[in-house]
């Protein structure tokens, strides 16, 4: 029986730690980082998706980390289960280890599962729910919000392309694209490529939520309102470019249109990074072969020998 390669899987709620943890832990098995954040694909938006600097970094090689630009729609799930896969079978030829770590859990699932990236289509309906869409956006996504409401909750009324693709699959199948999206949550059949080492952090929630509170903060004093606006500048915003639909931008661009103070959109950025690592942390949880640590009970150190010797053990 072939020996699989081992691979490391990082895990958790924004602002948990992870991207140090990584470092350290790339340093000490001479490993090369995967980024798996939906937003740090982009290039530009730096700040507002906490990317780890050059100083951060620490010489250690980092991949799927300013890949795309943010005018970029096509930039899908299935794209980065591909080029994330690239990169890891890339690291593996240099017989270094692989460590990815992100919280966007479904860009994680996609590299390591068996999973299907297709819903039923239909050219001709989709033309007319596009049609409806650019008659009454509000309607469309009203109508959405009542016959899946799980859906309509992630999502921006302003983001066509996804709202239309909602309808869409209700249209045809008549089911909620929410039910289709729990199968492909809760698909765990890995593919057997890789020997997945699966490590998640979590800590006590009021800890997480001050330090939430602290990198929002902190990434105010960075500068996140200016490259906020230097997208906005630009014309993208979140009626226009998904990617300005992010946690902090979308916030800002109120402020920016004069509808909200700079201190309303900190608080509102605070609370919707809250909710965020909510859903994170129910998504992650439900993988029973994950293995959770606390990194404020830890020091450095000893997270990187707990994770070792876990190696090890499997």
């Amino acid at each position: 029986m072939s020996i699989r390669p081992k691979v490391i899987c990082i895990v958790g709620p924004t602002a948990c730690g992870k991207t140090a943890l990584s470092v350290a832990l790339a340093k000490r098995l001479s490993g090369e980082i995967v980024s798996a954040d939906a937003v740090a694909v982009y290039r530009g938006m730096d700040i507002g998706s906490a990317k780890p600097n050059e100083q951060e970094r620490q010489g250690i090689p980092h991949h799927m980390i300013d890949c795309v630009d943010v005018t970029d729609e096509n930039f899908t799930v299935s794209v980065f289960r591909n080029k994330a896969r690239d990169a890891i079978d890339g690291i593996l030829a240099r017989q270094k280890t692989p460590i990815i770590v992100g919280g966007s859990g479904l860009y994680l699932d996609s590299v390591f599962s068996d999973m299907r990236f297709s819903a039923p289509s239909d050219s001709d309906i989709r033309a007319s729910i596009e049609k409806e869409y650019d008659n009454d956006p509000k309607g469309l996504f009203e109508s959405l919000r009542r016959a899946d409401p799980k859906t309509a909750e992630r999502l921006h009324p302003n983001d066509k392309k996804r709202v239309v693709r909602a309808i869409e699959v209700l249209r045809i199948t008549g089911k909620p694209f929410s039910a289709l999206n729990r199968a492909f949550e809760t698909a765990q059949h890995s593919d057997d490529t890789y020997d997945v080492v699966r490590i998640g952090l979590n800590m006590y929630r009021s800890i997480l939520y001050e330090r939430i509170d602290q990198r929002v903060d902190q990434m105010i004093e960075q500068g996140l309102k200016q490259e906020a606006f230097s997208f906005f500048d630009r014309g993208l915003t979140p009626d226009t470019c998904r990617a300005m639909q992010s946690i902090g931008y979308a916030q800002l661009y109120d402020v920016y249109t004069g509808r909200e103070t700079l201190d309303h959109a900190i608080e509102q950025i605070k609370l919707d990074t809250r909710h965020f690592a909510k859903r994170q942390l129910t998504w992650f949880k439900r993988n029973a072969e994950t293995t959770w640590l606390d990194p404020t009970k830890h020091t450095m150190d000893e997270l990187v020998l707990q994770i070792m010797e876990l190696m090890h053990e499997h």
